[in-house]
This record gives structure tokens, C-alpha cells and sequence, in this order.
């Protein structure tokens, strides 16, 4: 029984939208499924963090998920900025209940526990806003990391942080989400977006006051899930 995670499986079985014209890519679902089958069992749980497919609608993205549901394990799936299937919280798992898909669920103002430890988060948004809007998603996007992690710390002292949007870079972090992971003791956290050249340049891996970021954006970690 054990916790992996990776993000950006940018599925595209219905969507006509394949990332196999990018460098890297090449043959990435069947590397993906060979990966995943490998290492991953029933009993196994993986934590998706954003842009899982690139259906434009709940209704297209069937075939995706039928995918996703077919590969062992519970996977825990949250949103990304490419996710334009979600909608509401309710519809989306009336939508998987409808279709008998019974290994997923999402992380949206919710915290899950996995053996010992409470799986948290939130998508995450801009470093820096560029519009009024984009600070309205910041201040959002904080309420509910705070929200799920509140509610991670009831189950578990050891909470694990999942974002989409990378909260750190090289030569840049926000302070605001930042302050939110120090003042509640988080020690790991996870996120995705990032790819190849700016992931290489950009993307940090490391620790950064007191607290472990790993970027999992699939292609960073070769379409193989990681073991946490």
C-alpha cells in the first residue's frame, strides 16, 4: 500500500490534441501504461495534480478517464489550467459515478488520508498576477490551501502538499502561499506545469526553508508516477 503522484498526463483519447508532436513525448500513453502497470498495484493510491485531459467537456472526456480507470490503484486527481472538463464538484462525481468510475476521486477543498499520511491542496495560480483577476485567483486559490490543510491536519500530523502551478521557481516564490506552508509545518510538497526547457531553466527541486518542492510534470519524471 503505498503513495505515488505525477501531474500532467494531458490526455487526449477524444480531444485530437496528442502531446506526441512534442520533443520527449513520443509514444508517452503507452510509456505512461507500462510505467504505471510496472509499480503500481490495487492496493496503491497516486495523487494527479493537474491536466489529466484536454477534453473540453465532462461528456468528451469519457474515454480519458475510461483510461485512467483502467490503470490499477486509487488516483486521487485534481484540477489543472488545461482541465476544461471540470465543473463543479458535484457534477464531475455524479458524472464518474454515472460511468462506474469507482477509483477516482478529487482533491478540491478536501484533504484524503493514505496510510499515515493527509493528502492536501489546491491548483495554485500565478506567481505574479498580471490582472485584477489574477489576484482574485490568488486570494481563492489561498483560502482553499488553507481550507485543505486545516482539514489535513485533523487526519494525519504529517500532511503532503499537492499544487498544479508551481509555488516556487529558480529566482522567484510566493510569499503569501509560502507563509501558508511554513505556518502549518509543511514539510513536502509537490506540484506540476512545469516542461522540458523551462522546467530545466525555471523549476526548482530542492529544499527552501525547511520544505521539500519536487516538480512530477510527467515528462520531468520520464511518464513513470514517483514514489513518495
Amino acid at each position: 500500500m503505498a503513495l505515488y503522484a505525477i501531474a500532467d498526463l494531458h490526455f487526449s483519447f477524444s480531444a485530437n490534441k496528442s502531446m506526441d508532436i512534442f520533443e520527449g513525448w513520443e509514444n508517452y500513453v503507452y510509456r505512461l501504461k507500462e510505467n504505471w502497470i510496472s509499480k503500481i498495484t490495487e492496493k496503491d493510491t497516486v495523487v494527479i495534480a493537474g491536466d489529466i485531459s484536454w477534453a473540453p467537456s465532462l461528456k468528451k472526456s469519457f474515454e480519458d478517464f475510461y483510461f485512467l480507470e483502467s490503470l490499477p490503484g486509487k488516483k486521487i486527481i485534481m484540477r489543472g489550467n488545461h482541465d476544461y472538463w471540470w465543473s463543479t464538484r458535484k457534477k464531475v462525481e455524479t458524472f464518474f459515478k454515472n460511468k462506474n468510475f469507482m477509483t477516482l476521486e478529487l482533491l478540491h477543498n478536501s484533504a484524503h488520508k493514505v496510510e499515515n499520511y493527509a493528502i492536501c491542496g489546491t491548483r495554485g495560480w500565478l506567481i505574479k498576477p498580471k490582472s485584477f483577476k489574477d489576484e482574485k485567483i490568488i486570494s481563492r486559490e489561498i483560502l482553499r490551501l488553507k481550507f485543505s490543510i486545516n482539514l489535513a491536519l485533523k487526519i494525519s500530523s504529517e500532511p503532503i502538499v499537492f499544487f498544479h502551478f508551481p509555488p516556487i521557481f529558480v529566482s522567484e516564490v510566493s510569499e503569501e502561499i509560502l507563509g501558508v506552508l511554513i505556518e502549518n509545518g509543511i514539510k513536502r510538497c509537490f506540484y506540476g506545469h512545469v516542461h522540458s526547457k523551462d522546467a530545466e531553466n525555471k523549476a526548482f527541486s530542492g529544499n527552501y526553508k525547511g520544505i521539500e518542492f519536487k516538480l512530477i510534470s510527467a515528462d520531468m519524471v520520464n511518464f513513470e508516477p514517483i514514489k513518495i
